[in-house]
């Protein structure tokens, strides 16, 4: 991968852009929270090739819930349960609403 390459990758949410020391500064953390995090699973960095952890801007985003709710007295590992829950509850939504558009689609009808 060229440097141009890297550089239009930026605003790709996936990519593992931030290392561990500026992904806990972007955060407002420690860098032990977000091996902490990682040890609950609730996300898994990349590693580069030298084995350092990359985080990616949506794995900041769930690690900035997880904190908003250790900030609230939540223990590490409940925090990360609650954020595994919530996303799930979220795409489980998101596909219903997917399977009730292709219904109506499919037989308007039914839907009025």
């Amino acid at each position: 991968m060229t440097a141009d390459d890297s550089f239009g990758r930026l605003d790709d949410d996936d990519y593992a852009a931030f290392t561990m020391g500026r992904a806990a500064e972007v955060l407002g953390t420690t860098q032990g929270f977000l091996r902490a995090i990682g040890e609950a699973r609730l996300i898994t960095p990349l590693r580069s090739a030298g084995g350092h952890r990359r985080y990616s801007r949506y794995q900041l985003r769930i690690a900035a819930r997880a904190r908003e709710l250790a900030d609230q007295g939540t223990p590490i590992e409940a925090a990360c349960r609650i954020v595994i829950l919530e996303d799930q509850l979220e795409e489980a939504q998101r596909i219903n609403a997917e399977h009730r558009l292709t219904a109506e689609l499919s037989d308007p009808a039914a839907a009025a």
